[in-house]
């Protein structure tokens, strides 16, 4: 299984990016995937998931501005960033449960300056 993120890059404070993973594998196959990111001097922490069936779930600073979805028909999860502030700035990963097995995809960086 491969998971390839993309959509990173430099954002001004208040403006939106819209990361991307693409999956080898159908994304329905997995049992969660999710979002997670690492800022500067901070550990990795989820910012976000969605199961098959929809359910979503949200770290506290992300809820109203971050939104997850999956695209079963591209094999695709995606996350739309608005309201962007500096400290959202991270090395971004995606990252998928299936079975018994996790799988992450490369970082993607977002730079979010005020």
């Amino acid at each position: 299984v491969q998971l390839q993120a993309s959509g990173g890059g430099p954002v001004q404070a208040g403006g939106s990016l819209r990361l991307s993973c693409a999956s080898s594998h159908r994304v329905v196959s997995f049992n969660v995937m999710g979002w997670f990111r690492q800022g500067p001097g901070k550990q990795r922490e989820l910012v976000a998931s969605v199961t098959p069936d929809g359910t979503t779930f949200y770290v506290d600073s992300v809820k109203d501005r971050f939104a997850i979805s999956i695209d079963n028909a591209k094999n695709t999860m995606s996350l739309e960033m608005n309201s962007l502030k500096p400290e959202d700035t991270a090395v971004y990963f995606c990252n998928g449960q299936r079975g018994p097995s996790i799988y992450w995809g490369q970082g993607t960086l977002v730079t979010v300056s005020s």
